[in-house]
């Protein structure tokens, strides 16, 4: 996913605003009157000096330190204040140029700390960091809101939207002219001064509850570890995964044969090998009881907290619910029509699962275990289901996914797509030993297109999940502006020379989050608010989605999935029974996610209730048949899509909605020449990769596809009945008012 984390890109800082983990009150008036930064302050932080160096500038990872931090960023939100009023009080009439481009040119100073910022907050977020964000946040929350409530500045805004030769304006500049009023609109421009009070004071306490939310995560992630005592712990582990459990121990100077680290990328592959019962059990109960252990890191009481406040603000604003404020500017439209999809795809997924059980009982009852399959056990059976019935053994599989070897696939896949190319440089500073940047170029001019850094190791201090930054965005506003992307993944780290081997699910998470980079890096626009991944939540996820289809291409497989002793390919009747097996498991993939996604939905629809998280998941769950053998994939308590922010809060039923636009967008592959076919390459990146926020999706999408969407493809891909369900198509129309929806 983009991490929607405080990477704002100028002032749709403001359109975005409730994406942001900030908080409470600070006198807006003293910061706004700071003093520009002085030239010794701004040499003696280079957070304030402006990115110099190759590619048009690039962060000054090696200069910064914890303590610049808070005066880099109080002096840039002072002034981009000062830009702001300056647009505000111009005596001209407002036109596109001095409103509307003014803004899109204002802040850059405050985009380039806060991505710094941003970094250190999600991959070294030490004590001394959480510090700082806990102490800034009341300062941002009220830079944001002052921004948005700036009655002044947004008359200026309606004028440009409402001026009768706005049809003068590029099509790129009547969208962005839109974004801008939606935006403001969406987040309390109309109200009056009681309600904007209010309004704020909400948004300073929602931003210090996710805060708290994010660093209770991060610190049950971080601290607690499943430690192999002995050699017997290992049992069922392949070697790579023994090898991965022992480097871990070593790293963290634990006594004993191993130790398992509390991230998906860590557990998973454990709850699938180990032959341990009891550990397993120890395992999943550590990392899916994540902010639900009790004390002071529970995060159960910032939920109550959090949904409520969430609710007020929505009727302000206008809204029934939050789920009704949250998709009136989404592709989806209504929640109702995001649940239709979902209770589609939600009924043929549960009834996979009850086949899957008892596939996986019956083996269990085979080899005398005397158990009934319990979470724990999931995928330990699958795993030997998938062995008996498709000759399919993961651990053979990761023999060839070496994580080095995979990288260089998605480069591959990149020049034959985007024409892209991929140079290793060393000429930049990176945050962490960890981290290798590449130079992009077009492949066949050489032009440089952007810089890609990736972070693909767990450490301490290192959020779990995976995700893709973009540090700066493509642009044309003022002449060529390159992007700067980067991937983030939490692999276990090997001992040095060792390749990681990772999962096919691994694999399929790498090429997903290398879709939304691609996304970045193929951006071709004026305006850097439109640019890259800045499109509506539910579409977002449809340019990854798409990317993992060509992972299990021959060209790939052929190419890069490499035995890591003999260096010899995966072979051609290994590749058959991945195909073969390719349905099976959905049922339980399906389910985990859609028990989240359901979840996130109900409780945002659930108004001004009174909920208890762990209650409300329970008997919801019981509700709407969730099999008793799986849990959601994110549980209340953990759900940082949600609750560490608001990125995907009432929109986690996104990643199904692009998932529909991905198989179905696919399909035009598959119709045509092929996964490689260069027309529909061609159409995709000039219609979807390309466009940013320039284009309404659904257009885009019908300009690619030549049609709407259909879930047909979805539904075949997973194995299940074909449904009714698609995704609505209507072209969402501009808000002009604050009516209940």
């Amino acid at each position: 996913m983009p991490d929607f984390r405080p990477f704002p890109t100028r002032l749709l800082l403001a359109g975005s605003l409730f994406t942001l983990q900030l908080t409470a009150v600070v006198p807006m008036s003293s910061l706004a009157q700071t003093a520009q930064p002085a030239a010794s302050a701004t040499a003696a932080n280079p957070l304030l000096a402006g990115w110099a160096g190759p590619y048009g500038g690039v962060p000054p990872f090696d200069k910064v330190k914890v303590e610049h931090f808070k005066p880099a960023l109080e002096a840039a939100m002072a002034e981009n204040l000062r830009e702001i009023q300056a647009i505000a009080d111009n005596k001209q009439p407002a036109t596109f140029d001095n409103t509307i481009g003014a803004l899109e040119r204002a802040g850059q100073r405050l985009d380039e700390v806060q991505t710094v910022y941003g970094i250190w907050s999600g991959t070294l977020s030490t004590p001394e960091v959480q510090a700082v964000q806990r102490e800034m946040a009341p300062k941002m929350a009220a830079f944001s809101d002052q921004i948005n409530q700036n009655a002044a500045l947004f008359k200026r805004i309606e004028a440009v939207y409402n001026a009768p030769d706005k049809k003068k304006l590029t099509p790129e500049q009547q969208r962005l002219t839109w974004v801008y009023y939606n935006n403001f609109v969406r987040a309390g421009a109309k109200l009056d001064a009681t309600a904007k009070a209010r309004l704020s004071k909400i948004n300073q306490e929602l931003a210090n509850l996710y805060t708290r939310f994010s660093q209770n995560l991060l610190a049950d992630e971080t601290d607690s570890v499943l430690v192999l005592k002995t050699p017997a712990d290992l049992g069922g582990l392949p070697a790579s995964l023994q090898a991965d459990a022992a480097n871990a121990a070593a790293a963290r100077k634990v006594q004993g044969a191993g130790l398992i680290v509390n991230t998906r990328s860590s557990v998973e592959p454990f709850l699938t090998y180990s032959d341990q019962r009891k550990l397993r059990e120890k395992a999943w109960r550590m990392f899916y009881n994540r902010g639900d252990n009790g004390g002071a890191r529970d995060n159960n009481a910032l939920i109550t907290q959090i949904l409520p406040l969430r609710a007020e603000r929505s009727k302000l604003l206008g809204y029934k619910t939050y789920a009704h404020w949250r998709l009136d500017n989404t592709m989806a439209k209504t929640p109702e029509a995001a649940m239709k999809l979902m209770e589609d795809v939600w009924k043929p997924a549960v009834a996979r699962v009850r086949e899957e059980v008892a596939d996986m009982q019956a083996v269990a009852n085979k080899e005398g275990a005397n158990i009934t399959i319990e979470p724990w056990d999931y995928r330990y059976y699958a795993e030997k289901v998938r062995k008996a019935r498709y000759d399919l053994d993961q651990n053979e599989v990761q023999q060839y996914l070496q994580l080095d070897k995979m990288r260089e696939g998605m480069f591959w896949v990149a020049g034959e797509l985007f024409n892209f190319t991929f140079v290793p440089v060393t000429n930049v500073p990176v945050y962490h030993p960890d981290v290798k940047v590449w130079e992009v170029k077009d492949k066949t001019s050489g032009k440089h297109v952007g810089l890609w850094y990736f972070d693909p190791y767990a450490r301490p201090g290192k959020r779990s999940g995976a995700w893709m930054n973009a540090y700066r965005k493509q642009e044309r506003l003022d002449g060529e502006v390159t992007t700067i992307v980067s991937n983030n993944s939490n692999f276990v780290k090997g001992k040095d020379g060792e390749p990681t081997l990772i999962s096919w699910t691994d694999a399929s998470t790498l090429f997903h989050e290398f879709g939304h980079a691609l996304h970045g890096l193929s951006s071709n626009v004026t305006y850097p608010s439109l640019s890259g991944t800045s499109v509506l939540r539910d579409y977002v996820e449809f340019p990854s989605q798409i990317l993992e289809n060509w992972l299990p291409t021959p060209q790939v497989l052929q190419r890069f999935a490499l035995h890591y002793k003999t260096g010899k390919p995966i072979p051609q009747e290994l590749v058959d029974r991945i195909e073969k097996a390719s349905t099976f498991n959905q049922g339980f993939e399906t389910t985990e996610f859609l028990g989240s996604a359901l979840i996130d939905m109900k409780l945002h629809l659930a108004g001004d209730q009174k909920i208890d998280p762990d209650k409300f998941e329970r008997e919801t769950l019981a509700e709407l048949g969730m099999p008793k053998e799986i849990v959601m994939r994110h549980r209340t308590p953990q759900f940082g899509h949600v609750f560490s922010g608001e990125g995907y809060a009432a929109g986690y039923y996104g990643y199904l909605w692009s998932q529909v636009l991905a198989a179905d967008g696919f399909s035009a592959f598959t119709e045509a020449g092929g996964a490689y076919d260069k027309a529909v390459g061609q159409r995709l990146t000039k219609h979807v990769f390309s466009v940013g926020n320039t284009v309404d999706p659904a257009e885009a999408y019908r300009k690619f596809r030549g049609r709407d969407p259909k879930v047909d493809a979805l539904m075949k891909e997973r194995g299940f009945p074909a449904t009714t369900a698609k995704p609505s198509n209507k072209k969402p129309a501009p808000r002009t008012s604050n009516k209940k929806a």
